[in-house]
Parts: structure tokens; sequence; C-alpha cells
């Protein structure tokens, strides 16, 4: 077999239009090693999500140089977006650490930056074990303007967690296919139902639709019969308290993407399409398999792609996108794995109705069945798909601010109203719920659009029914698989992950893994040139 490696310039692209090592102990401190002593390569990176930057950062400090990163978008972070707001931020995009703990490339980053709040790195809050439960809302309002009792509330919400734990559990063995969570969770809930009394047996009801549309934004779903029951299970949960970025969350991108020259990233470049498996001319007068076309009539050629778009733009635009088309196994698995829209609403108010340690208010809409299909007029019930708000922490910076969060179609309806009719039916929705026709109207609103954001649509990823693992697998393969040019497409992003999908610390691995793929192909073929030299 003969092995070309004589060219003297590489040619890297990494794709992320919005935006594994083996252990993250790997991931993270492998940057001793220096790569092709004898061939530098020159890289050339479009894309500034998570994703995007952290292929980046690995790349660049295995010695790869004349880095550029191409972004659509007028900001880095992608589906991260930190808004200075106050004193503080805001946070547009990703929230929290999911599982601060020594298993989260994220949380491990913070504290190598120290961009954490003392409270977040104790040991006692690291050895937390969530496994599905969800936490107890401080203070639940039913539709009627009356408080629930806790001890009813608390009650439920241990039974429903039981019960989430359970279809985790599930053997894929045993499971039918076409099974979902959601159907899982509302079997239990029919089979319980025949031992209630009638006094409470609506609100029970009501309770468990509330923590399914809880669930739904979780899961960045519409319906949790969307989610496939089988693989539930393979999304892995760390442990940890959830926490958050006092200096926000784009701080720990800003950290990534601060190794690189001020000149690495252009923004407001968008790509219009990645031409692969074909011979191009670059400027160096230098033959490249791919050439990736912008916009705005500029094109870059490249021997290798890294594509880190999300699932939901690849769905939209994956035909025009790559040329030529996917492959047929990789087209229909991105149409096979989900993906949602979870969107935020949050108001601020000069004065806080809730008491100094709240953190969370429930709403529970009476009349609502988790075991009745209910059609909605979108346009007075969109706000029943909200199940409630957290209380965001550092008021001192920011003001008194509540954040709901709302999933699926009503979501999706919601970015098509005014701010003014937003603000309006937020105002009616509290006053409605503590009972208070008197509270007065949020002073500002913070609302995202990541279904109508072009580079997204939508929120993230999540194993629909129909689709497998393996789907996720074929979504991370590269392109071509095999033949004299090699690797020429590769894929990254949170969708890409198989068992960390939808989340920042998956995007993250991602981006690693796939600038590990091309280090290593790299030392490879620079061991194979030396002992050819002996």
């Amino acid at each position: 077999m003969k092995i070309i490696v004589s060219r003297p310039r590489l040619l890297l692209i990494i794709v992320s239009l919005c935006t594994l090592p083996s252990t993250i102990s790997k991931a993270m401190g492998s940057e001793s090693r220096q790569p092709m002593a004898s061939q530098p390569p020159a890289v050339l990176i479009i894309g500034s999500g998570i994703s995007g930057i952290a292929a980046a950062q690995k790349l660049y400090a295995h010695g790869f140089r004349n880095l550029k990163v191409l972004e659509a978008k007028g900001r880095t972070g992608g589906r991260i977006w930190s808004q200075s707001y106050g004193k503080g931020f805001v946070e547009l995009g990703a929230q929290w650490i999911h599982g601060p703990s020594p298993g989260n490339p994220i949380y491990q980053l913070a504290l190598k930056y120290d961009l954490l709040d003392p409270e977040a790195m104790t040991m006692e809050n690291q050895k937390v074990k969530v496994d599905g439960h969800l936490p107890l809302f401080r203070i639940s309002y039913s539709s009627s303007g009356k408080i629930v009792s806790r001890e009813l509330v608390a009650n439920i919400t241990e039974l429903y967690s039981s019960w989430l734990e359970q279809s985790q559990s599930v053997s894929q063995k045993d499971c039918d296919p076409k099974a979902s969570v959601g159907g899982f969770l509302q079997q239990k809930i029919a089979s319980k139902e025949k031992d209630w009394d009638s006094a409470n047996k609506d609100m029970k009801l009501a309770l468990f639709k509330g923590l399914l549309d809880l669930e739904c934004c979780i899961s960045g779903t519409h319906s949790m019969n969307y989610v496939a029951l089988c693989l539930y299970g393979e999304y892995t949960m760390l442990p940890g308290l959830d926490c958050t970025f006092p200096g926000g969350f784009e701080s720990i991108v800003n950290q990534l993407k601060s190794s690189l020259p001020n000149d690495t990233i252009l923004l407001n470049k968008t790509v219009k399409t990645v031409h692969w498996n074909g011979t191009f001319q670059g400027s160096d007068s230098q033959m490249y398999p791919v050439q990736v076309q912008c916009e705005d009539g500029e094109t870059f050629e490249a021997d290798h792609v890294i594509v880190t778009v999300s699932l939901g733009f690849l769905k939209e635009k994956a035909s025009s996108f790559l040329s030529p088309a996917l492959p047929p196994n990789k087209a229909q698995a991105i149409q096979n794995v989900g993906f949602g829209t979870n969107n935020k609403i949050i108001l601020e108010f000069k004065e806080p109705f809730w008491d100094p340690d709240c953190k969370t208010i429930q709403l529970i809409w009476e009349g609502e069945s988790p075991l009745l299909e209910t059609k909605r007029n979108m346009k007075q019930d969109w706000v029943k798909k909200i199940p409630g708000f957290v209380v965001l922490e550092r008021p001192e910076r920011i003001g008194h601010m509540l954040c709901s969060f709302i999933a699926g179609d009503e979501s999706e309806y919601m970015e098509t109203l005014t701010d003014d009719e937003v603000l309006s039916s937020m105002t009616a929705l509290l006053r409605q719920f503590t009972g208070n026709p008197e509270l007065p109207a949020p002073i500002h609103m913070f609302r995202t659009k990541w279904h109508s954001e072009p580079y997204t649509h939508g929120s993230y990823s999540y194993i629909a029914v129909g689709a497998s693992g393996d789907d996720i697998d074929i979504l991370a393969q590269p392109l071509p698989n095999e033949g004299a040019k090699p690797l020429q497409v590769l894929f990254a992003g949170e969708a890409t992950h198989r068992s960390f999908y939808s989340t920042t610390h998956g995007a993250l691995l991602s981006g690693w893994r796939e600038a590990e793929r091309l280090i290593g192909r790299y030392q490879e073929l620079d061991s194979l040139l030396n002992k050819s030299k002996l």
C-alpha cells in the first residue's frame, strides 16, 4: 500500500453553523503530545459552537497552526448564549452544568479555569445522585388560584420519579421497539388511578400531566409519547447537583477559545455547501478533496471537514448542504433521531412576589389529564404547556427573575407571537395561578426562539420511537469510511454522542473525539513515514 504524505500543507475545516477520547482524563490531559513534526498541517476551521471550539482547541494544542474558524452568526457559542444584563448574565441557551462531578468534562474545565462558586465545588454536591428523580417544587399553585397541598405534591412527585427510574431500566431485549416513555408512564398512571378516591383523583391526574410536560422540556420533545422507551436508559446521568456559571455559561467557551490567536475566528461567514470526494485546486495550487462554498461566494479547499451543525439544521438542509448527497443510511439516521424545541420565557419583576427561600414554582392545570388526548386551541391554550418557573440566582446582579420553560408545538407557536402578546399572556397566567388579579406585571422579558433560529431549527436531540442508538453512531461516522481519501467529512455535536446526547458535555466530548480522530490518523502516518526512513 502506498502512503502519500508529501503534501506540504494540510487544510482542515470544521463546520458548525450555529454554533472521543476513551476517557475524559485522556481528552483533557493529552495536550503535551506534538504531532507531525515532519509535516506540520495548516488548518481552516468553520464553526464556533462548543463542539467546533473544542475541536479547534484540541487541534491547536497538538500543533495545528494557521487556524481559522468561520461562524455563520455574529457571535460564538452556538446554543450556549449568555446575554449581559444588569451586573450579570441571562442564559438564553444552556443553563446548567448537568451532573457536575469528576465524569463531566465541562465541570472539570470549569474547575480548572476557576469559573464556579465555592458551593458548586464541594465533594458533597458532586456525589449527589439524581437518577431521574425530580426535585420537589417549593410551592405549587393550581389554575383556580389555590396553593396545592405540599404532601400531595410530594407523594405524586415521588411516585412519578420511581416510574421514571423504572423506564430507564427497561430491558432492550424484552422491549417493544414501538414503545414510548410516555406510554409506559401512562400505563403506570392508569393502573394506579383505580385505587384513588374521587376526592383527589382529578388533582393527582393534573399533577401527573404537569410532570409529563416538565419532562418534555427536559427531553426537548413535544410529547413523551415520541421518546423511545427501549433506549431511554442509554442516556447517562452523571451524579452531582446541577450548577451555573457566575460569569455566564459562555465563560467556558471563552476559556476554550482563549488559546487560539485573536484572528482565528471569523464571524458572519455562512457555509452554503460542502463539496466532498472531489478534486479542487486551492490558492496554494495544491489539490484537495473538499471544497467549502460560502453564501458570500468565497470558497475554501480542504482535506477534512468536521460538521458540527445542529441535527435540526441537518434535518432541514442536509440534502443541499453536502454534495454529493449523504449515503442513505446516514440520511435516514438524521431523520430517525428526534430533535425538538425547548424555549425559555424569562420575566423580571420590580419586587418578588415569592418568598426569599423559594427556588421553584409549579403550575397545575385543573382538569388536565395525561390519560386524555386534548386538542389545543393554540391561541388560548399555549400557556398550558408551561409546567412552572425557576427563580434565577443572583438577583443582586440581574434583578428578580423567574424563568419558565415550554416545549413542543406550543413552544413553536409562542415564537410566532409578539413580545406584547407573550408578556400579556404571562401576566394573566401568574395572576390566575396566584389568585391575585392585582399582581404587578413584569417590568422586562426575555424569550428564546430556537425553532426559528436558521442554524439550529430547535434545541437538542432525543431518541425518538423508531430510532436506535445505532442511528447516533451512524451520525458520528466520518465520510468516506474507506478508500484512498478517508475522513473527508467528520461529524460532531451533541446529537452524535450516544450516552450524552442533548448536553453541552456531550457536544464538547464529540468535538474532542473528532479532533483526536484526525490527530491519531496523522500520528499514525508520521510513524509509518519515520519507519520507512529507517
